[in-house]
């Protein structure tokens, strides 16, 4: 079973490919506030496989994003889930199933630009629906519904680039509401070039709080990213920091598989 989840997400990742790339590339696991042109269709994926002590589950969702303008952002998240639970209650049920269908929303309203660097800030709103099983396994196929309200902030330049989002997860008919903060730095290791040849590092921390049950997570990932011209390959691992939570919602660590393609 591992091994046919580990084949199909990454042959679904290399079937997505490509990006216009700025001198470094949109975050892996992070958002950023910065856009592209107006009319620009976006198909896009990244894959997550979840290592836990409850089992191995991935989750592979194709991203279909638009931009009527320059500043506003619609789409439609549609995932496929693979979920192998190998301990606790539901120990032996595998199998594979619809997620959690997610619509997300964008505007950017404030953007200073300046010679070689760019700072933006975004409002975002990420309508979760219960399109799922009730697996509970979070982010993936929960069953409940959860809105997500944000603002996202960028700081670009040829040289890094710094990212951050806070933001609140509602979710009335469940007990996984929570705060959330993300920071996240990029740094090119080559010259910026035109065309687009450039080799990306990716540090992007991942924290929560959840207000309804005081616990708390921190996650590390560590990602790479490659852009050349209009392709765009991506990957990154990601480990827990701290892990103050009930035992289901513990994580060992996830590995993610990313590509891109904008028309």
């Amino acid at each position: 079973m591992k091994s046919k989840t580990w084949l199909f997400a990454i042959l679904l990742s290399l079937v997505f490919f490509g990006n216009k790339a700025f001198s470094q590339g949109p975050p892996i696991t992070a958002d950023s506030p910065i856009m592209l042109g107006g009319g620009t269709f976006l198909m896009k994926t990244l894959t997550e496989i979840r290592f836990t002590d409850h089992g191995t589950f991935t989750r592979i969702p194709l991203m279909a994003h638009y931009l009527p303008t320059s500043d506003i952002v619609v789409s439609v998240h549609f995932p496929l889930v693979l979920y192998n639970f190998d301990n606790g209650l539901m120990e032996g049920e595998n199998g594979t199933t619809f997620g959690d269908l997610e619509i997300m929303g964008k505007y950017q309203f404030y953007r200073k630009d300046g010679k070689g660097k760019t700072f933006r800030m975004v409002a975002k709103t990420l309508q979760t629906l219960p399109t799922g099983k009730e697996l509970g396994i979070e982010d993936m196929s929960t069953g409940n519904y959860e809105s997500y309200l944000s603002m996202v902030a960028g700081y670009e330049t040829l040289k890094y680039g710094i990212s951050s989002e806070l933001g609140y997860s509602l979710s009335p008919n469940g007990n996984d509401d929570k705060v959330k903060l993300a920071l996240g730095f990029g740094l090119p290791l080559l010259k910026p070039t035109y065309p687009v040849n450039q080799l990306n590092l990716y540090f992007e921390y991942d924290s929560e709080w959840y207000t309804e049950t005081s616990g708390y997570r921190l996650l590390y990932a560590q990602g790479i990213q490659y852009a050349v011209n209009d392709l765009t390959l991506e990957a990154a691992v990601q480990i827990p920091l701290v892990q103050d939570v009930h035992s289901f919602r513990e994580r060992n660590y996830s590995i993610f598989i990313g590509t891109r393609y904008n028309f």
